[in-house]
C-alpha cells in the first residue's frame, strides 16, 4: 500500500510540473527535500542530528533569566533571535508572502510527496522505536522538543516583562500599545 502512495504522490507533482510555473515550485520544494526524507533512517540511527540552536539551550538552562536585558531594545532583541530559531509567535500576523492558490496546492502536494518518500524509507527498519531509544536518537529527540518548547516559555516570558516595563513591539506582544510611548 505504501509503495502506491508514494508512486501517486510522486506522479501528483510531476503532473504538476507540466501545469505552470507554480507547480514548478512545488517540483523544487520536492526536490529540495528528497535528499533528507530519503535519508531519514539517519535519524533514527542517530547518525544524524538535528541541530539545537544556542539561544534554545539557553532558554532551557534559564528560561526566566533576565541580566543583561535592563532596555525595550535588548528585550526586543532576545526576542528576535528566539523568533530566528523558533519562527514567528502566535501573535504575529503571517507575512503577506502573495501566493495563489495555485502555488500553495503545490507546495502542500510536495510536502505529501516527501511525507511518503520519509515513510516508506522508515517503514522497511525492523523494531524502530527500539532502534531510536538504543541508538539515543529518541533521546535526543526529547531534548530537541523541550529546548523548543523552553524557547517558547522565555518568549512569552520576555513579552510579559516587556509589556509590564511598557515597551513597544517586538519587545511585547504585536497587539499591546505602550502607555504614553514607550520606554527605551
Amino acid at each position: 500500500m505504501r509503495p502506491t502512495l508514494f508512486m501517486l504522490a510522486i506522479a501528483t507533482v510531476l503532473a504538476g510540473c507540466q501545469a505552470g510555473g507554480s507547480a514548478m515550485d512545488g517540483a523544487r520544494q520536492f526536490g529540495a527535500g528528497l535528499g533528507a526524507a530519503a535519508t531519514a533512517p539517519l535519524d533514527d540511527l542517530n547518525l544524524r542530528r538535528e541541530y539545537i540552536p544556542t539561544v534554545l539551550l539557553q532558554a532551557e538552562a534559564n528560561p526566566y533569566d533576565l541580566r543583561n536585558l535592563t532596555r525595550c531594545a535588548t528585550i526586543g532583541a532576545e526576542i528576535a533571535r528566539l523568533n530566528e530559531a523558533l519562527g514567528p509567535d502566535t501573535d504575529e500576523p503571517p507575512a503577506p508572502d502573495g501566493s495563489y492558490l495555485s502555488e500553495r496546492a503545490a507546495d502542500a502536494t510536495a510536502e505529501a510527496a516527501l511525507d511518503a518518500v520519509r515513510d516508506a524509507t522508515t517503514d522497511f527498519i525492523p523494531g524502530r522505536g527500539w532502534i531510536r531509544r538504543l541508538s539515543g536518537a529518541e533521546q535526543h529527540s526529547r531534548h530537541v522538543q523541550s529546548a523548543v518548547q523552553a524557547g517558547r516559555m522565555r518568549r512569552s516570558f520576555l513579552k510579559g516583562v516587556g509589556m509590564q516595563r511598557n515597551c513597544a513591539p517586538p519587545a511585547a506582544p504585536a497587539w499591546f500599545r505602550p502607555r504614553g510611548g514607550s520606554q527605551r
